[in-house]
């Protein structure tokens, strides 16, 4: 290497031509086509030598830049050379293959369910709504909902599914429409973040827990101390009728949207003792009298649980903003209560009917 470099040195400055003044060029007689011979000469005896050294090295010899005359970085180049080699393979072949659209987003829909209007056959049978149970464990009054029968499995028809699932969709939408109060209900693992999605839309309930028994039969043991508030049309809290809310009876939901009926029977039996309507996923195992709307689907698969409760809950908030567009033009779409309000303590009454008359649009 020692020798390459002073090969090459001295080279360079043999090939350099040298600036002389123009009266000396002139003054002097100098045969330039020797020089010409002799630095051609020099030339090839260096690139001779480099190829000497680049045979005779194990490691590549870098090479010489003709601007700055400074050896190159191999390593450093290399590597830029194989990593544009790369961007330029992706680019080539980033257009072959297949690209499936649309496709599954998990978080889809918790966080954006579909509307009730978009309820279509190839979305529930991508939430896998149409398998049932073994055909040993069917119920025969589920006989109706009942498409076939594929590897020893039940198949649910999907168009009646579709047609249950709009139906209770309507239902939902009537009873917020008309200031209900929505409850819905979720205890299998899985199931609590759809069903509190759902009730936050409908301005519902939720429970995602173990139903308690008595919880309406003995509500008033139960939760006699759950607090309650008044709202108006636009569901605004009015204040001052919490002394009067202490004597009313507990609050009882309108409707119970049930997503796992084999594990709530208690809930259900309770509901239909006070004339409480249900709606509920029936899977092939399920009884479906057990519930007023009956949804043919299956209630195994969390995806189907919460396409079907993501679209009731949908369903809810169009009915609310029904309401509240009926409450701008001065429509009430429900009978209001009356309640008094009192004066508070340490005030006085002055002449006239101080009794102010609020209506109320529910309470929870």
């Amino acid at each position: 290497m020692i020798i390459r470099q002073t090969i090459i040195r001295h080279g360079r400055r043999i090939a350099t031509p040298r600036r002389l003044p123009c009266i000396r060029s002139f003054a002097s007689e100098v045969d330039i086509e020797a020089i010409e011979a002799s630095l051609d000469h020099s030339l090839k005896e260096t690139h001779s030598i480099e190829s000497l050294l680049q045979n005779e090295s194990s490691e590549p010899v870098p090479p010489i830049e003709d601007t700055t005359h400074t050896t190159l970085d191999y390593r450093r180049d290399q590597v830029a050379e194989d990593f544009d080699s790369i961007r330029r393979q992706r680019s080539l072949t980033s257009r072959l293959g297949t690209s499936i659209t649309p496709h599954y987003h998990p978080q889809a829909l918790l966080a954006h369910p579909p509307a009730p209007s978009e309820i279509s056959l190839p979305l529930l049978l991508a939430s896998q709504s149409h398998l049932g149970h073994s055909t040993s464990l069917w119920n025969p009054l589920n006989s109706r909902y009942i498409f076939g029968i594929r590897s020893g499995i039940h198949i649910i028809s999907l168009d009646i599914t579709a047609a249950h699932l709009r139906r209770a969709c309507r239902v939902v939408s009537g009873v917020t429409e008309r200031g209900g109060l929505v409850l819905f209900v979720g205890t299998r693992k899985g199931q609590d973040r759809c069903v509190v999605n759902a009730a936050k839309w409908a301005r519902g309930c939720h429970l995602f827990e173990r139903w308690t028994p008595g919880s309406i039969t003995n509500g008033h043991q139960i939760l006699g101390r759950c607090r309650m508030q008044v709202v108006d049309e636009f569901d605004r809290p009015i204040p001052g009728l919490e002394n009067q809310l202490r004597e009313r009876p507990v609050l009882k939901p309108d409707l119970v949207v049930c997503l796992n009926p084999l594990e709530n029977w208690v809930m259900l039996h309770e509901c239909g003792l006070h004339g409480i309507p249900t709606v509920g996923i029936i899977d092939t195992d399920a009884n479906p009298t057990w519930v007023t709307y009956p949804i043919p689907a299956n209630d195994d698969s969390l995806r189907c649980v919460q396409l079907v409760a993501g679209v009731l809950g949908k369903a809810g908030e169009e009915g609310l903003k029904r309401r509240r567009e009926k409450a701008k033009r001065g429509e009430v779409t429900y009978q209001p209560e009356k309640f008094e309000l009192k004066p508070q303590e340490g005030e006085m009454k002055t002449g006239g009917d101080e009794e102010a008359i609020h209506h109320a649009g529910g309470s929870g």
